[in-house]
């Protein structure tokens, strides 16, 4: 399950990634990650059943954190299958199916926003965290 995990350094530069990994003792894989010197934010992957435990630790710990149980949303009346999406995607989320149509595995997804941008049907967009 993806967490958006955004953080402000206003409360200092603790390892949040870190002390929730070891007091949770759920492996955290990072997916992508923009951190500077006045903040961050970071895409994490998580067991589905050990996400609301990491979600609640890092808030714990001063993050906002976001449950993304659908990174990229695909549009099925606006796609028409073309494949823009496939060439330009950095983790191999979309593929065609046997019969030529358009598959997703957006467990793979890292938010990068390329396959949105390329898209010449805007069939793609962005899950708006609520």
């Amino acid at each position: 399950m993806k967490l958006l995990v955004t953080f402000s350094r206003r409360k200092g530069y603790e390892p949040i990634i870190a002390k929730a990994v070891k007091e949770t003792g759920v492996l955290i894989r990072v997916d992508r990650a923009h951190i500077d010197s006045s903040g961050g934010e970071v895409l994490i992957d998580v067991p589905e059943e050990s996400c609301r435990l990491v979600s609640e630790k890092m808030g714990s710990l001063g993050a906002t954190v976001k449950i993304l149980e659908h990174p990229v949303v695909r549009d099925e009346d606006e796609c028409v299958d073309c494949g823009a999406c496939i060439s330009i995607c950095p983790r191999e989320v979309f593929t065609f199916d046997g019969e030529w149509r358009l598959a997703m595995e957006v467990e793979k997804c890292v938010l990068c926003g390329k396959c949105i941008d390329a898209c010449p049907h805007d069939a793609l967009s962005q899950q708006v965290p609520g």
